[in-house]
């Protein structure tokens, strides 16, 4: 348990280096103040621009990416899977909720993918990749694209380690990314409901 522990905490740790707002700064605003208030790549799209969205991007997918790789190199089997979910769920939450932004931060989908292309099995990322750009083309909605993307990360976890006996606990694991990614959606999944979402390419209303 010590190791799941340290794995949380250095995750949080990582996913606490908010690409969002360290590139509003660059642009002279606090991208938090802006647009949606999220510190997400979505966000800085929409108010900032293609650039620095990719900017943004490119950091959150960094944070977890390289620390999951190192797990990697010296675990192996269904325990190295474990710790990454550990790890990664310790960067979503550092991701969302920073100490040092007032626990104000992005929704987690950025982190949630980067944890899919380092942990998950190869297959689930053009899936996935399809999916969401499937989603997002038809419907222009970001977010519900996003709340696709939550499902990602146990839909992995029972395909491909159901038979592990560490399933149930990597399940559980697996499944609080989903809730995570909804908590931080609510507002967005009211709006879809009411059919007031924002759209890709639209105006904000």
């Amino acid at each position: 348990m010590v190791q799941y522990f340290i794995c949380l905490v250095i995750g949080y740790l990582c996913g606490c280096i908010s690409s969002g707002y360290f590139v509003g700064k660059i642009y002279h605003i606090d991208i938090r103040d802006a647009g949606s208030g999220n510190a997400g790549t979505t966000n800085v799209l929409r108010t900032l621009g293609k650039l620095p969205a990719l900017t943004t991007f490119a950091g959150d997918l960094a944070k977890a990416i390289l620390p999951i790789v190192v797990i990697r190199c010296f675990f192996s089997g269904e325990i190295a899977y474990l710790l990454c979910l550990y790890f990664g769920l310790g960067v979503v939450l550092g991701h969302n909720y920073p100490f040092y932004l007032k626990f104000k931060g992005g929704k987690g989908i950025a982190v949630t993918a980067a944890v899919v292309l380092s942990a998950a099995h190869p297959i689930m990322i053009p899936i996935g990749l399809a999916i969401f750009i499937a989603v997002v083309a038809v419907t222009r909605y970001v977010s519900l694209g996003s709340l696709f993307v939550a499902w990602y990360i146990p839909a992995n976890t029972f395909f491909f380690h159901r038979t592990d006996k560490l399933f149930v606990h990597m399940m559980v694991i697996s499944l609080i990314f989903t809730v995570l990614a909804y908590v931080q959606h609510r507002q967005n999944i009211v709006r879809l409901i009411h059919g007031t979402e924002n759209k890709l390419g639209a105006p904000k209303n």
